[in-house]
Formats: C-alpha cells, structure tokens, sequence
C-alpha cells in the first residue's frame, strides 16, 4: 500500500502517478494507457480550441472508462510593445539570414486569453475527473464552478508563496514543480530562467505550507524518484519525461533520439522560443539570446519568431527539445508496463529503506 493516499482517493485512482499534460507529446493513446494502468492520463489542451479539445476529449473516452486530466494555460490575451517586437527582430535578422528566411515576421498573431468561457463551458459539459491549470489559476467564479460540478481542481506552483495562494483559492492538491522539470515553468508570474527552488527543496517547504495533497514534479524519473517523493512529504507525483519515449506518445522522431543519448547536463532554461522560461535541450541559439537577455514578445507571440527558425534547423544550432534533467532515466516501453516498472521500483525502495531503520 502506498503510504499516502489522500491523491488517489482523491482523484479515484490506483496509483498516485500522473503523466505530465505535454502539449503534443500527450496524446490521447499516452494518456489513456497511463489511465487503464491506474494513473492519472493527461491531455496538455491549451492550445487546443473547443472543437479539437472536444475531438481529443470523445478520442480518450473511447479509449478508457478510468480518470483523466485536462490541462490548461491561465494568461490573459498576449500584448507585445511595438519596441519590443522591433528590437527583437533586430536580434534574430542574422539568424533569419543564415537560415535563408529573409527577414523576420513584422507582425505577431493576434491571441485571446488561454482559458475563456468557452473553455469552462466545454469543461461543465464533458466533465473531465480532474482539470488541472498552469501559470496559476482562472477566476474564483470559474474554480466553484468547476468543484460544483465534481471535477477536482489542480494547479501548478513553483514556490511556497504560490502554493498558499493556490489552496486560498480552493485547489484540492497542489502541483510543486521543482527546477529540474522539463517543459515551461508553472510560475504564476513570468521569471528570469535562472530563477527557481529545486524538488528536493521545494517539496518538504510546500507539504509543510499547506493542507492539501501536494504532488512532486521535476526530475523525478524512476520508482526511486517517487519513494523519494512520499519521504519528502509529496502524496504523489507528475513525470513528464519519463513517458515521452513510450511508443504511444507524441514525441517526434528528433526529441526520441536525442533522449536516447541524453544526459543530466543537455538542458538549459531558455525564454527565447516561447517568451516564458522553459527546460529544453541547449542550442547555440538559446545560449547566444540568454547570454544577453533582452525583453521578448509575449508568451505564445514570441513562437511566431522563433518557430521558422526551429523548422530550419539545424538542430545542434536552434531547436526546442523539452525534455527535463533525468532524462537519461526515459525507457522506450509502452507506458502499461512503465507503470508497472516505476510502481514495482517504488515499493522495492520503501522495503530497502524499511530495512535500513534501526
């Protein structure tokens, strides 16, 4: 028996495991399997509009009749300074050139917000189990309105003070994302890329700061990783990266590769593809632009730049791998049996440590 189960009589789930919602790597195949294996499956979904959220959605409930977890971006529509938009086009012309580009776009996308009415609306229809948020959360009316309707409400933090403002505002568990993650960083507030509390800090300090279940996230890759968790307090865990070379996730034939050679030291966090700190495999690019860090176009604006340039690779020079620092820990097993891998292991690293106990 697991030694909290607060999240899995929760989240009505057999083992306190959620895979990560990867926007694109997280399809609907991964996260029913990670589901009929007693997980908690996720959908990353902000980017998906009401019509494709409700194919992917229809798509999972075929595929399993278990929980699943919906996730989505809280950010108001995205705004970018003229200024800051030209200045950064001044710092990409040489890349664009060397790429063969001509020059960069003069023009961003027009975005809304990342949750919306529509949204919310969709999600008191189909009534996932659990929706979870990151970059905080939506409005207090949209949080009750979500927990009346018996979904149960998750949201990411990345330090103590998040944490307490997450269950203020009426979480059931909290999401502690440590430094090592893959992916964006769930911070409420934009931060610098060198900004951020690691797992084994964070965990203790959130489960002491709060009375809901906390969930470990950031760098933990195997069952060792997850005893790890429970003894510092966490009632369960998120592993992004650990899933994303299982057969049925979404991860393209390059990130697959690089992860088969992967070691702790591949990552850096970068602001310079999305406009937000994410952990992705160094380039030159993300280097050159950290080296002397300027302001960019907004979250998702910033992609409209950034994206010709991954496209043209190469990939050693400008790519946007997202992948977390235990990646050298990833099996390339359908994700069945590395749920049953990464249990197995947990309990064998309770009973060792149980025997070491005077």
């Amino acid at each position: 028996m697991w030694p909290d189960l607060r999240l899995c009589d929760l989240m009505k789930i057999g083992q306190p495991i959620i895979q990560a919602p990867m926007a694109g790597a997280a399809t609907p195949a991964l996260a029913a399997a990670v589901s009929n294996a007693g997980g908690l499956g996720s959908l990353g979904s902000a980017e998906m509009n009401v019509d494709q959220l409700r194919a992917a959605t229809a798509m999972l409930r075929e595929a399993t009749d278990r929980p699943f977890n919906l996730n989505f971006f809280i950010q108001d529509a995205p705004r970018t300074e003229p200024a800051v938009l030209e200045h950064t086009r001044q710092r990409l012309a040489p890349w664009y050139s060397a790429a063969g580009l001509g020059a960069p776009p003069e023009t961003l996308p027009a975005l809304g917000p990342s949750f919306d009415d529509a949204r919310l609306a969709l999600l008191l229809e189909i009534r996932p189990a659990v929706v979870s948020f990151h970059f905080g959360l939506p409005a207090p009316d949209a949080v009750l309105a979500l927990k009346a309707a018996g979904i149960v409400v998750v949201s990411t933090a990345t330090n103590v003070a998040e944490a307490r403002a997450l269950e203020r505002a009426g979480v059931d568990a909290v999401i502690a994302q440590g430094y090592e993650a893959g992916g964006h960083r769930g911070s409420h507030q934009p931060t610098a890329p060198g900004d951020g509390v690691g797992t084994m800090a964070l965990i203790p300090q959130v489960a002491d700061a709060v009375g809901v279940p906390v969930i470990a996230a950031g760098g933990i890759g195997d069952g060792r990783g997850i005893a790890a968790a429970f003894a510092l307090g966490a009632s369960g865990v998120q592993m992004g990266t650990a899933f994303l070379s299982c057969p049925e996730a979404g991860t393209d034939a390059p990130r697959r590769a690089r992860l088969r050679c992967a070691t702790d030291s591949d990552t850096m966090l970068t602001d310079a593809f999305s406009g937000r700190a994410a952990r992705a495999m160094r380039s030159r690019y993300a280097q050159v632009m950290e080296a002397h860090r300027e302001p960019l176009p907004a979250f998702l604006q910033m992609y409209a730049l950034s994206d010709p340039l991954v496209a043209a690779g190469p990939e050693d020079e400008v790519s946007f791998h997202l992948y977390g620092q235990a990646a050298s820990l990833t099996r390339e097993v359908p994700a069945a049996d590395l749920m049953q891998a990464l249990t197995r292991e947990a309990f064998a690293t309770f009973a060792r440590v149980s025997k070491s106990v005077p």
